[in-house]
């Protein structure tokens, strides 16, 4: 069982103690699984919303092996025992529970998306006090495609029209996602655009021809389909496309588990992915 004994707290290298935010959520026990298989760390506490139908079970039950910590709704409890918070819930959630990090002294990761920029700012203010990863989106294939697109942006700054299209599961309540967002905003950046001033997020009727200038984002949402997105670039005779598919959450699981480890020698400071990844 992978949590917390006497004999785990005695050795010279003690697990990391992680916290999962929604815990009975989709995303919350893919990231309780990967905790509980991954070695030298161990779930500290597990947090849920009133009202959340997995509440008062142990939150590693559904695996079938019993840990021991029990999933409520009291953050205090939930982070009394906790070193990092894990929170891909959604803002408002998020930022109630970053009041009770900052308190407690209790590092996070956030995976949540859809924040306002006065809810930004506040995350901002937090981590003068605590360290933060944030990011919105955890895995390392879709930073290192981050990475791709800034080198593509700019080697076809001019005679390439820019489209982003991403596609998710009909649960999702924010759009454009998080990730197609940050993709136009590195892409923006490359370009040496305000993305606020050249984002197109729909079309409809007689729009005109399209402005060069401009970036589009087009979205889908149904299924289960857990994310994918592609930067297009549409040119004369030619286009390139870079896509990265996500087939499980697990590669936002481990990217997150990647970020609570690089938060253990840090005591505050906003950080992203590029950070944990070294890119």
């Amino acid at each position: 069982m992978n949590h917390l004994t006497p004999d785990e707290s005695s050795t010279d290298t003690p697990p990391l103690r992680i916290a999962v935010a929604g815990s009975s959520g989709r995303m919350g026990r893919m990231l309780i699984e990967a905790i509980h298989q991954t070695p030298g760390m161990v779930l500290a506490g597990a947090l849920d919303r009133p009202g959340a139908p997995g509440l008062g079970q142990d939150a590693t039950q559904f695996l079938g092996t019993p840990c021991g910590i029990a999933i409520t709704d009291d953050p205090v409890q939930a982070l009394g025992q906790a070193q990092v918070l894990i929170d891909f819930t959604r803002p408002e959630g998020t930022l109630q529970h970053l009041a009770h990090c900052r308190a407690l002294g209790v590092k996070m990761v956030i995976g949540t998306t859809g924040f306002e920029p006065d809810e930004l700012a506040r995350i901002q203010a937090a981590a003068q006090q605590i360290a933060i990863v944030m990011a919105p989106n955890m895995s390392v294939g879709v930073n290192v495609v981050l990475r791709l697109l800034d080198q593509a942006a700019r080697a076809l700054s001019t005679g390439f029209d820019i489209e982003i299209i991403e596609a998710h599961h009909r649960h999702k309540v924010d759009a454009p996602s998080g990730t197609a967002l940050r993709m136009g905003q590195v892409v923006a950046d490359a370009l040496g655009r305000d993305l606020e001033e050249c984002a197109v997020y729909g079309r409809e009727g007689i729009t005109g021809e399209r402005d060069p200038s401009t970036i589009g984002f087009a979205t889908v949402r149904g299924g289960d389909i857990v994310g994918d997105h592609t930067v297009l670039f549409a040119g004369t005779g030619e286009r390139i496309e870079i896509t990265h598919k996500s087939s499980s959450r697990a590669t936002y699981a481990q990217g997150s588990l990647r970020a609570c480890r690089f938060l253990q020698d840090r005591d505050s400071g906003l950080f992203d992915m590029f950070d944990v990844l070294g890119l």
